[in-house]
């Protein structure tokens, strides 16, 4: 096996990868043609359809990259050393609203940018979407169980429930803070956090 031609394939295929989060999270998944994600990759379009058969599979492609970092980066947050499980979360929660306060977010805000788009556009995007979301509030979930157990926190509702409705509130609050363009919302969202959570203020 020629590991060096592998490993140039993947390079091709992940730069490509990278360049199309970066423009979509600025401009969404239609505005952006596939000239200027070759152009930007710096790839014939020849190399684009070796790796992906339409603009629809590269989005599903996409979205399915964005998440599984997403989510390794999530799982290393929750399991920060020397901190209770509350923290942890609510540490999460404000590196959510430092990479998602501004018009460039360089790419980690795709899902905010994406979502509601593609999930009308196509069905494979939305399902990647839809995995993606979940394993967000499973792993929240399991980090509400893991505080209340430790006593960190406490919630009034079933941890899956209250997970739920965490995320939908920060996402929520990234489209108003998009819509305003200024942070006021993720206070907003913080607070409401923290009360769910029974944590006192800071």
């Amino acid at each position: 096996m020629n590991t060096t031609h592998t490993s140039e394939t993947s390079d091709v295929r992940a730069n490509i990868l990278a360049t199309g989060q970066r423009l979509m999270a600025g401009k969404g998944f239609s505005a952006v043609g596939l000239n200027e994600i070759l152009s930007g990759a710096g790839v014939p379009k020849g190399s684009f359809y070796h790796y992906f058969g339409s603009k629809d599979a590269f989005g599903e492609a996409l979205l399915d990259s964005y998440f599984d970092d997403y989510l390794a980066e999530l799982d290393a947050a929750l399991a920060q050393p020397d901190m209770t499980m509350a923290q942890r979360v609510i540490a999460y929660f404000e590196v959510w609203q430092q990479t998602q306060s501004f018009f460039d977010c360089q790419g980690k805000c795709l899902a905010v940018k994406m979502a509601a788009e593609v999930a009308d556009l196509s069905e494979a995007m939305r399902l990647s979407i839809k995995r993606g979301t979940s394993g967000i509030v499973s792993r929240l979930a399991a980090a509400l169980e893991t505080g209340v157990a430790e006593g960190s926190l406490s919630i009034d509702s079933d941890a899956a429930s209250t997970a739920q409705s965490l995320y939908q509130l920060w996402l929520g609050t990234s489209v108003m803070v998009k819509i305003e363009r200024n942070i006021e919302p993720f206070d907003t969202a913080m607070r409401t956090t923290r009360q769910i959570l029974h944590l006192s203020a800071v």
